[in-house]
């Protein structure tokens, strides 16, 4: 494997050049998966201008406006990292509202945001519509561990010394479900597009040797 620093600019400039022309001949699903001291909510967001600008329409999903009610994330307590794990995103949800209407031979309907977890009630947001050719872009921590359907997938990756450091500590609860993700699921190792961010000014990119 070969590492290839690069700007962020740099960084979303070759992201678009490579979700612009690529997909099937609906629309494309894009993960970006990081855990939050990665910031792929930021690296999504910085995607959706150059993409809608490239003739690409996008709307961008935050997996943070798809989590369980905290009566069923919460239930082993607020900071059980095996509940973060496994228990605190709602897939289904995610796929229902999103993915599988972004698919093929869906209606392109998708309903960008379902629960407020801060209020923790129905987001009660608008559906949006999402024509042929679009892109959805989905971000948030621990996507490619399930069943989530995604055409592309970027992984934001950092070493655990990295990652220790960057999370804020109110979350540093979290950090063993990022071990555990890491171990058992590996990302990494299949990702379409592999990002490391130890350094947030210095991303590089890892690509095959």
């Amino acid at each position: 494997m070969r590492v290839r620093p690069i700007s962020p600019d740099r960084l979303v400039a070759e992201l678009v050049g490579r979700l612009a022309p690529t997909g099937p001949p609906g629309r494309l699903r894009v993960a970006v998966d990081g855990p939050p001291a990665a910031a792929p909510d930021t690296l999504a967001g910085a995607l959706v201008d150059p993409l809608r600008a490239a003739g690409r329409p996008t709307v961008h999903v935050r997996a943070a406006d798809f989590l369980r009610p905290a009566s069923v994330r919460l239930e082993h307590g607020r900071t059980n990292p095996d509940a973060y794990y496994a228990g605190w995103l709602d897939e289904p949800g995610l796929r229902r509202e999103v993915l599988d209407p972004a698919g093929p031979g869906g209606s392109g309907r998708l309903l960008p945001s379902l629960w407020d977890a801060d209020a923790d009630r129905a987001s009660r947001a608008a559906y949006r519509e999402l024509p042929a050719g679009g892109v959805v872009l989905v971000s948030g921590a621990l996507l490619l561990g399930g069943t989530l359907p995604f055409d592309l997938t970027v992984h934001l990756v950092l070493s655990p010394a990295a990652l220790a450091r960057r999370t804020d500590p109110a979350l540093r609860w979290t950090l063993p479900a990022f071990a555990r993700y890491a171990e058992e699921v590996d990302p990494a190792s299949f990702a379409d597009v592999v990002v490391r961010v130890d350094d947030p000014l210095r991303p590089a990119l890892v690509e095959a040797g």
